[in-house]
């Protein structure tokens, strides 16, 4: 005679049972593509911090008696530039310190927007570290086949095309929002004596390796899903239009209309423009934000993707670790004076939202604390696919039990 075996454990609702169906499918549908976008991101988050190292010896010059001393003309700098480097392609723009010893980056950068993967559609992307005293190239590095920015451009569109891998990578990650979202529903304690065993690991007396994957799956997603959550959200507005507009009306307190500042435009007759011009614009830069990080200044030239900007607009980077905290300053391009002047008290919430997006994405807004959790949390969402199809696979392979 068989005896019957009375299960006293509650079946889940239908919700519940299609919320996890609806999990595990979309986990065995991208979890090796969040694998990939979490492994990587995790790799560059500390890439400031490894190269401010390893290139150490160049971000300094080590000029001597630099107080004695005059900063060479940018165009003079250029050309010395541009002929000790010989490259084909002229000089995009140039990174300028605040800091007097530390070196020029000058960048020379390309877009081919006819290419269909990343290697061709960047045929050049290199940074040259100067000194502004005498014009000596120090070093050069190879931006584009380097180990962070290959990293980065597999995390931003898995080396395809900028223009539709945005999107190739944008579509699991709102499906690992759904993931991420479905997997609190699934976790949610039904009463108190249930919540106590889901926020640790209860693993004195375990010994079943699946047991504790499952934990490690459930807890760790658990305590990770708010960061993940929020860098899923920042790294979307990169691939998506409507999420950039819907951060920033939000934070903005309804404003639908971002500040505009394209109708302001050179009006300076050319004539007034001379070799002197940009360093007219740099010395101005400099004495306006003495405290500041540095400043970009695009030298001007013709580029392959032929793209023009509305103004002469002069990015300054007011934080060493991060770019939430900036001004921009117009500028006419021929007589060199200020046009218009837009520093962080001038903005609204929204607009520093904005600001602040890249830095939070990366966790570089509070410096290195936020680095640190953001890494911890890009390790964590890596591990939740290869945890989540060992569950998967555990169950698979099991085998149901016998009446008896």
């Amino acid at each position: 005679m068989k005896k019957k075996h009375h299960n006293n454990k509650k079946k889940p609702g239908i919700f519940k049972k299609w919320t996890g169906k609806l999990h595990l499918w979309f986990g065995l549908g991208i979890g090796f593509l969040i694998f990939i976008i979490s492994i990587t991101g995790a790799l560059y988050v500390f890439k400031d911090e490894i190269e401010n190292i390893t290139r150490k010896d160049v971000i300094y010059h080590h000029e001597q008696n630099i107080e004695q001393k005059n900063i060479l003309p940018i165009r003079v700098l250029e050309r010395s530039v541009a002929e000790q480097v010989k490259e084909k392609y002229p000089i995009h723009w140039v990174n300028i310190p605040i800091d007097r010893k530390m070196s020029y980056m000058f960048y020379w950068y390309e877009h081919d927007t006819t290419a269909w993967n990343y290697f061709d559609e960047f045929p050049i992307y290199k940074v040259a570290y100067v000194n502004p005293y005498n014009g000596k190239v120090l070093r050069t590095y190879d931006e584009k086949n380097g180990f962070f920015n290959i990293v980065k451009m597999i995390h931003w569109s898995f080396l395809l095309k900028q223009d539709w891998g945005k999107y190739v990578v944008g579509i699991p990650v709102i499906i690992f929002i759904i993931m991420l979202i479905s997997g609190i529903i699934l976790w949610w304690p039904k009463n108190k004596a249930a919540r106590k065993q889901r926020f640790s690991f209860k693993w004195k007396n375990v010994k079943s390796w699946k047991r504790k994957n499952y934990d490690l799956h459930n807890v760790l997603g658990f305590y990770a899903s708010i960061f993940a959550l929020i860098f899923s959200i920042t790294g979307l507005f990169y691939a998506f239009f409507i999420v950039q507009a819907m951060i920033y009306v939000i934070f903005s307190g309804g404003n639908t209309v971002y500040p505009d500042f394209s109708h302001i435009k050179t009006k300076a007759p050319i004539e007034l423009r001379t070799e002197t011009t940009l360093d007219k614009i740099i010395n101005t830069v400099k004495e306006k934000y003495p405290d500041s990080y540095g400043f970009a200044i695009d030298l001007g030239h013709e580029h392959m993707d032929d793209h023009e900007h509305p103004n002469f607009e002069v990015f300054i980077k007011h934080l060493s670790y991060s770019y939430h905290k900036n001004s921009s300053v117009i500028f006419d391009e021929n007589s060199g004076e200020i046009l218009h002047t837009h520093d962080p008290k001038d903005k609204n919430f929204g607009e520093k939202v904005v600001a602040a997006n890249y830095d939070i994405h990366v966790g570089a807004i509070l410096g290195l604390p936020t680095k640190i959790i953001a890494f911890i949390v890009s390790l964590i969402c890596a591990s939740l696919p290869v945890t989540g199809f060992m569950i998967w696979w555990g169950r698979r392979k099991k085998k149901p039990l016998k009446a008896i």
